[in-house]
């Protein structure tokens, strides 16, 4: 009876044992899956489609949120009331009837007084508009120029899950939507970093003398720079916002991290036995390079990939937020972010909050899933 051969576990298997053990590391595989589930379905039209519709009166406040109220503007007085002065009137109110939509700074200690000042100022002056019924009726949706937005007759909401932006937008769908967009540049952004240095250092490393010497002219003049410095100085150049135009600068400026690991594996594994048989028994450089020494070391391919997504996806955000991002009419986490600062002045920072919390724990999870399947690719680690 012949026994039965007994296979040893490959690099793979093992990592996933590992990696599978840890609890911190399936929990934040977990949240990863789950955002880009979500996002694949975002960005197949199944979920979030109608996230440009105006649902919501303008700066509606989460219904979670004790204490919010709907804005001012959404009040539908009518401008007889605001003329004829009444006591129960407010200043937004009679402001609104005006035509005229009143900003207070919410820490303002005298924004009570300049209030009660407007209402009173508004009726004395006469300020009266003939259009203040109809855009009255169009904040609160019930115009006839509402249904291109919200749907013919269907008034505006007061309130959402997570609040609307200016236009009423819904930020749950607004997140989701820009959720989209930044892990997209983050995912082939890192892509094309992983590639591009792969590529690089695996030249340098596996022939050495003049290409490594050139390469590595090159690697020194791009860490010279500070990335930050870098990757505005390549914005300044191509000139044209856009995804494809964020993919690039990230692209093109993130490949050292890579290059300068991938040269060093190269290096260390281009005397080694296997690939001196390989070349005895007559492969070729491309086969000993791509066939023979790469399966050996893309596990610092991988996990350099997984390292880029976070910093990338902080880029993107960053790069939103100083104008150079994704242009007008693209939603993104940056771009929400680079509202947000303005809205923080009138007191409206659930869109602020929505965006930084999505962001947060996508870079907190992926982060966790990367330190995990760091250790759980590194041999001398031992569980």
């Amino acid at each position: 009876m012949m026994a039965t051969p007994i296979h040893s576990p490959g690099l793979w298997l093992l990592a996933w044992r590992r990696l599978r053990a840890d609890r911190w590391a399936m929990g934040a595989l977990a949240v990863v899956l789950a955002f880009l589930l979500v996002l694949l379905l975002s960005a197949c039209g199944l979920v979030v489609a109608d996230w440009e519709q105006e649902v919501a009166v303008s700066y509606a406040p989460p219904s979670w949120a004790s204490g919010a109220t709907a804005p001012p503007a959404t009040a539908s007085a009518s401008s007889a009331d605001a003329v004829a002065g009444r006591a129960t009137a407010t200043a937004d109110t009679a402001a609104g009837a005006a035509g005229a939509v009143w900003r207070d700074n919410p820490f303002d200690p005298l924004a009570d007084d300049i209030r009660a000042l407007r209402a009173a100022a508004l009726p004395m002056y006469g300020v009266v508009d003939p259009l203040a019924d109809d855009l009255a009726q169009l904040r609160a949706g019930t115009g006839a120029g509402a249904g291109a937005s919200a749907g013919a007759g269907t008034a505006r909401l007061a309130t959402l899950p997570f609040g609307a932006d200016k236009w009423g937008h819904d930020v749950l769908k607004k997140t989701i939507k820009g959720g989209e967009t930044s892990v997209v540049v983050g995912l082939v952004a890192a892509l094309l970093a992983v590639a591009l240095g792969t590529l690089l250092g695996a030249l340098a490393g596996y022939w050495g003398g003049l290409a490594d010497a050139l390469l590595n002219g090159l690697y020194n003049i791009f860490t010279a720079i500070p990335s930050v410095l870098m990757i505005l100085a390549v914005a300044a150049v191509l000139q044209q916002k856009g995804v494809l135009t964020i993919v690039l600068i990230l692209g093109l400026t993130g490949w050292t991290g890579p290059y300068r690991l991938i040269r060093a594996e190269y290096l260390k594994h281009k005397g080694r036995e296997y690939v001196l048989a390989a070349d005895a028994i007559g492969a070729s450089h491309w086969r000993r390079m791509f066939v023979h020494i790469f399966p050996n070391v893309s596990h610092v391919a991988l996990v350099q990939l997984s390292i880029l997504v976070v910093g990338f996806i902080k880029a993107e955000v960053v790069l939103s937020f100083l104008g150079f991002g994704v242009p007008v009419g693209v939603v993104s986490w940056g771009s929400m972010l680079n509202e947000a600062q303005n809205e923080l002045i009138l007191g409206r920072w659930w869109q602020l909050t929505a965006a930084a919390l999505a962001m947060a724990l996508l870079v907190t999870a992926f982060s966790l899933l990367t330190d995990a399947l760091r250790d759980a690719l590194d041999p001398k680690v031992k569980f």
